[in-house]
């Protein structure tokens, strides 16, 4: 499977061979979104949290006694049923929102998104990419060259995916809305497909092969 490489102005330097077995999977919708419900379940936190009687200050004392007052019999002022007590079936931060996937499964939907990018010319794969200073305007001049090219609105969305932390990379794009760095052994089925661009550097395909094929 081939594919154009380009330099960082945007020039077609030659073409790649991709592995089949990670750029040319048959996408399985179905699979691709329990990876990434799992993936985002995951990453929830319960942050809503309601007390409950126990958690509640003061009503340490019985109100009044159990018979004789003509009133209801009280235990604390703390009830649920009383103004200022407990809520009863309230959010808690115990709550549990974990969802089990297989590695396999959680490794194969990664790879069918990423066949999926290279499938609608979503994939842009670049020899190198490098800026002399950690400047936006320097990495937002290469996206210009890129867009001429290439012919892709890369304005949709940018992933670009690294072979190894870069801090000059990643302080220029941090301003830029809709693009992202990451680097391919962190690579995610939720990252690829949150964006509209692939932006991949050559290096980083034998990362991924080397972290994810066994």
């Amino acid at each position: 499977m081939k594919v154009d490489l380009y330099n960082q102005k945007g020039e077609q330097v030659s073409k790649v061979d991709l592995p089949a077995k990670i750029f040319d999977l048959a996408i399985n919708q179905d699979l691709v979104h329990q990876a990434v419900v799992a993936q985002m379940a995951n990453a929830r936190e319960a942050i809503a949290h309601t007390k409950d009687r126990g958690e509640r200050r003061g009503g340490g004392r019985k109100p009044w006694r159990q018979k004789g007052t003509g009133r209801a019999r009280h235990g604390s002022i703390r009830s649920p049923i009383w103004r200022g007590g407990g809520i009863t079936f309230g959010p808690t931060r115990e709550r549990v929102f974990t969802k089990k996937i297989n590695k396999k499964m959680k490794t194969k939907a990664l790879f069918m998104a990423l066949s999926s990018k290279v499938k609608d010319k979503e994939m842009i794969l670049l020899d190198k990419l490098e800026l002399a200073q950690g400047k936006t305007k320097q990495i937002v001049n290469i996206f210009n060259d890129l867009k001429s090219k290439v012919e892709k609105n890369l304005d949709k969305g940018l992933l670009i995916v690294l072979p190894q932390s870069d801090q000059k990379l990643f302080r220029a794009a941090n301003n830029l809305p809709k693009v992202d760095v990451i680097r391919a052994d962190s690579l995610n089925v939720v990252d690829v497909l949150k964006y509209k661009y692939l932006l991949m550097l050559q290096e980083a395909i034998k990362v991924i092969e080397k972290t994810y094929v066994k």
